[in-house]
């Protein structure tokens, strides 16, 4: 697959998250390279994502995330026409 994003420095980054073994080497680096905002981001749509994989309307996970529903319309594209990259992990719907 070929994206809009790759570049060295990009490929760089990629790897170095592919280096970390533990959840707590995670923390460390992503504590790091992000702002606690960034990663509170990152990980509200990786559940926003998860909830409308399991069938939640636009509402009820706006409501239950604190996300705008902005954000989950956003979400909700990226999963239909995006790149695949939350079916690799979120390949099943979960509730």
């Amino acid at each position: 697959m070929e994206s809009k994003l790759q570049n060295p420095e990009t490929d760089a980054l990629f790897q170095a998250v592919l280096s970390l073994k533990t959840i707590e080497d995670c923390y460390r680096f992503f504590e790091d390279i992000c702002t606690i905002k960034e990663i509170r981001d990152i990980s509200q749509r990786l559940e926003v994502a998860r909830l409308l994989k399991a069938g939640d309307t636009v509402a009820s996970i706006a409501q239950r995330t604190g996300a705008s529903t902005t954000t989950v319309s956003r979400v909700n594209r990226c999963l239909h026409y995006g790149a695949g990259g939350y079916d690799l992990v979120l390949p099943e719907a979960q509730k």
